[in-house]
């Protein structure tokens, strides 16, 4: 019989296990970010310090990475899927018909994976968000359920709709109402400012940083080529161009923010956005054959318009400089229910069935292309018993895991091992 260990010794090993933990996560961390813009990224990793809700946002990868295998997700019929499904990637835009709507508005990491894999990672999303929200777990364990039951029931009902104007109640009918007194020029002048009579983008380090002359360059030839190819080519005339900062898992990936002549200035001046598209994060967990897409940038702009029952205006994808990106227009329409201000639990619970709602009809919207499930067998695989107990306790376990990677970042961040944007060599 090996010597028991004494008191001393068991806390000497327990922190080695933490330290070798946290070892680990600053690897995976820091490999996966390689190369990327080292004055975004430090924003990105001083964000992901701030809650775990916010970790979990900046690590798509790492979510999927640590996610337990089970059989409600190999099983499970494939779907379309957005990917990162969380609280914040819904929102409202102005579709290509003009009419405003709410939708899933974050499609980086969509690809055809088991239909669970989105419905899990929004329930750890609201379980992990419980401290920002100011719930407590069991309310957070109430709405993540009031979201799956909603779901469900779309499914079973078989028939895709969406969120406009007229359709909304709650606290997306506030915000898309609220919407209506938001004009371009304010929107135009929140971002830019006017200097005789012509417009340039505000560099402020909150919405944009400078562009290096060389970036100007790239993107302002891109931009003219594309624009010979329009029907309107001065519309796309270059009047500004910046580093766009943005989002939380891409931060610091090429993303620009340009500033085109569009109707005429300064106001009838566009705003467009420019993201460069990487390879999806949950490719791992996909075991399901791929369509062989274009680029990148034509998987995320196919699914999105697959998906959502309405685009917006200049989706598009493109090339620069042989890299793929995802074009789109910026909007004054484009906005969030702020959760944290929040205080009405009814409206609450009727929000998370909204988005329950709304994941449903993207997949139903999307089945039965290259190798999505059916309509009929999205239905039937969720009227069989059991599932909704099983997916439960998968988010309660990912939970645990996100708060446990959480508080290891916690560690290596205030250390100062995430100082750096260098890759680990192994």
């Amino acid at each position: 019989m090996p010597k028991p260990l004494t008191r001393p010794e068991r806390l000497q090993r327990a922190d080695e296990r933490q330290s070798k933990a946290t070892r680990g996560l600053v690897a995976v961390l820091r490999t996966f970010n390689a190369g990327r813009d080292p004055e975004r990224l430090r924003m990105k990793y001083e964000g992901m310090r701030s809650s775990a809700f916010a970790f979990l946002r900046g690590t798509c990868h790492l979510f999927y990475k640590r996610l337990p295998s089970s059989r409600i997700f190999a099983r499970a019929p494939a779907a379309w899927l957005c990917g990162d499904l969380h609280l914040q990637n819904f929102g409202s835009y102005k579709g290509d018909n003009r009419l405003v709507y709410f939708d899933i508005n974050d499609f980086d990491e969509a690809l055809l994976a088991p239909c669970t894999l989105d419905l899990v990672r929004f329930m750890v999303s609201v379980l992990v968000a419980a401290g920002t929200l100011r719930l407590t777990e069991a309310q957070a364990r109430t709405l993540a359920k009031r979201f799956l039951e909603a779901y469900v029931a779309a499914i079973e009902l078989g028939k895709a709709r969406w969120i406009d104007r007229d359709g909304a109640t709650g606290l997306i009918a506030a915000l898309l109402s609220g919407l209506r007194s938001r004009t371009r020029k304010a929107h135009l002048n929140k971002r830019t400012r006017v200097l005789n009579g012509r417009r340039k983008l505000r560099v402020d380090g909150e919405y944009a940083l400078p562009a290096s002359p060389v970036q100007r360059r790239v993107v302002t030839r891109f931009m003219r080529r594309f624009g010979r190819s329009q029907p309107e080519r001065k519309f796309f005339r270059v009047l500004d161009v910046a580093r766009r900062i943005a989002g939380s898992g891409s931060l610091g990936v090429e993303h620009y923010v340009v500033l085109i002549e569009g109707k005429g200035s300064p106001d009838g001046n566009y705003l467009l956005d420019l993201k460069q598209a990487l390879r999806s994060s949950v490719r791992k967990r996909a075991t399901h054959k791929q369509p062989r897409w274009p680029s990148e940038a034509h998987r995320i702009v196919e699914l999105q318009r697959r998906i959502q029952a309405v685009s917006m205006a200049f989706l598009t994808p493109v090339k620069i400089a042989g890299q793929a990106f995802v074009m789109r227009g910026l909007q004054p329409s484009e906005d969030r229910v702020a959760l944290a201000a929040v205080h009405d639990w009814a409206q609450l619970e009727a929000l998370m069935a909204d988005m329950g709602k709304l994941v449903a009809w993207g997949q139903l919207r999307s089945s039965g292309r290259q190798g999505s499930a059916s309509a009929d067998e999205l239905i039937a695989y969720w009227a069989k018993r059991g599932r909704a107990r099983v997916l439960m306790a998968s988010a309660r376990a990912g939970a645990r895991s996100v708060q446990n990677d959480w508080r290891a970042y916690c560690r290596a961040y205030d250390a100062g091992l995430l100082d750096d944007a260098q890759p680990v060599r192994r």
